[in-house]
């Protein structure tokens, strides 16, 4: 896992499409902006484990991206 520090209006880049913004910061919670291709999903964990799971228990033999 890479480990980043950015600031307040700071980004990373993934590949040459995907920017990762940090909003804001307060306390313990972190604001981030995703910039990304519209045929790139973009999920929260949890969010994602649901549709995944839902996925793979309507069809087991389905990969999963």
């Amino acid at each position: 896992m890479l480990v980043l520090s950015r600031k307040t209006n700071q980004s990373i880049m993934i590949g040459d499409e995907i920017e990762i913004t940090v909003l804001s910061v307060a306390g313990e919670k972190v604001r981030l902006g995703i910039k990304a291709p519209r045929e790139v999903p973009v999920y929260r964990d949890e969010v994602y484990a649901q549709v995944h799971g839902e996925q793979r228990e309507a069809d087991p033999a389905r990969p999963i991206p």
